[in-house]
């Protein structure tokens, strides 16, 4: 009878490491669970940031372009005083 007393104590024993195995495993799951979370609040933050960053960066781009477009215009401005002036001239010249 020893024999079986001993075997059912091992089963005993291993049946006590399978339950602790078990709660271990599921503390670390919950833990991965909690991880999970955090990563995914901090992707989603991330993610609006990008969204800010990119709205940013093309506002910027197109201050850029109007800020380039301001000067040309200006330079398109001179160019065409110039010409009227050039014309005034003819049309004085033509008078004489």
């Amino acid at each position: 009878m020893s024999s079986v007393a001993d075997q059912l104590d091992a089963v005993m024993q291993k049946t006590d490491r399978l339950i602790a195995l078990c709660q271990a495993l599921q503390e670390e799951n919950e833990l991965l669970k909690l991880e999970n979370r955090h990563t995914k609040t901090a992707l989603e933050a991330a993610k609006t940031q990008q969204v800010e960053l990119d709205e940013k960066l093309r506002v910027l781009k197109l201050a850029k372009s109007i800020e380039g477009t301001s000067e040309k215009t200006l330079d398109i401005k001179q160019k065409i005083n110039e010409f009227v002036r050039e014309i005034d001239k003819c049309v004085v010249l033509l008078k004489k």
